[in-house]
């Protein structure tokens, strides 16, 4: 056990980096449009605007909260 505990240490801290996978030049290109998820994001926010005041509550497609209902 007190060998293993060294190994695991080190291991875990294999996963630290020091610098970002992307780099500062590199984030350009994430940026474009082509890398968005939707065709036309403002069809798709209208969409989503909707479909939230079909269902009665805003948010309704997902994501997490609390039961309070307080924002």
């Amino acid at each position: 056990m007190t060998r293993l505990l060294p190994l695991l240490l080190l291991l875990s801290l294999g996963g630290c980096a020091t610098e970002p996978w992307v780099k500062p030049y590199e984030r350009a290109n994430l940026a474009d449009p082509i890398m968005s998820f939707e065709r036309h994001p403002v069809s798709g926010a209208y969409l989503k605007h909707v479909y939230d005041s079909r269902e009665g509550a805003r948010g309704a497609s997902g994501g997490g909260g609390g039961g309070c209902g307080c924002n």
